[in-house]
C-alpha cells in the first residue's frame, strides 16, 4: 500500500493544475522538440535530440509522481482537529529563544516551504509542536543545538 500524501486543498489544486499543464502544454511542446531534433539527421551526436529526450523523461517522471500523489492524497484541513492543540493543517505562533515570534502553518512534506513559514509535520520543529497547547515550552533538537520554543497561540482556520 502506498503512503498517504498529506496536502491542503490548495496544494492539491496546485498539483492538479501542474498535471494539466504538463499533459496539455509541456508534453506536446517536448514532442515537437523531439520531432524537430530528429529531423536534423544523425541522432548519435545530436545535442538537441539528447536534451529533448532528457526533458521528456523529466516530464514523464513528474507526471507519474503527481498522479501517484493525487491517487494517495489525504486532505488536511486547518479547521479540523482539537482547536486547542497544534495539528497538521493548522497554524501556530511560536516564540523562539531570542523572544521573536514566528507564525508557522503545519503542512505535509510535499507542501513544506520554510521560506513561506510552511513547515512539515515531519521536520524537527513540526514533530515537536504537534499535539502541544498554548503556553507549552518545546525543546527542539536542531543542527544548531537544542532550542526552546514557546507555543504562544494556536490559530485555527474557520
Amino acid at each position: 500500500m502506498e503512503e498517504k500524501t498529506l496536502l491542503t486543498l490548495e496544494g492539491k489544486q496546485k498539483l492538479e493544475e501542474e498535471l494539466v499543464y504538463l499533459k496539455t502544454v509541456k508534453r506536446p511542446e517536448n514532442t515537437e522538440a523531439i520531432k524537430i531534433a530528429r529531423a536534423q539527421g544523425d541522432l548519435s551526436e545530436n545535442a538537441e535530440y539528447d536534451a529533448a529526450k532528457n526533458e521528456q523523461a523529466e516530464i514523464e517522471h513528474r507526471i507519474m509522481d503527481i498522479e501517484t500523489m493525487l491517487k494517495n492524497v489525504e486532505i488536511i484541513d486547518g479547521g479540523s482537529g482539537n482547536r486547542n492543540m497544534v495539528h497538521v493543517g493548522g497554524k501556530v505562533l511560536l516564540r523562539d529563544p531570542e523572544g521573536e515570534e514566528v507564525e508557522y502553518e503545519i503542512v505535509g512534506t510535499k507542501e513544506a516551504d520554510p521560506f513561506c513559514n510552511r513547515i512539515s509535520n515531519e521536520c524537527a520543529v513540526g514533530k515537536a509542536i504537534i499535539g502541544r497547547r498554548k503556553g507549552d515550552k518545546v525543546v527542539v533538537d536542531t543542527p544548531a543545538g537544542k532550542l526552546t520554543y514557546t507555543v504562544v497561540k494556536i490559530i485555527n482556520k474557520k
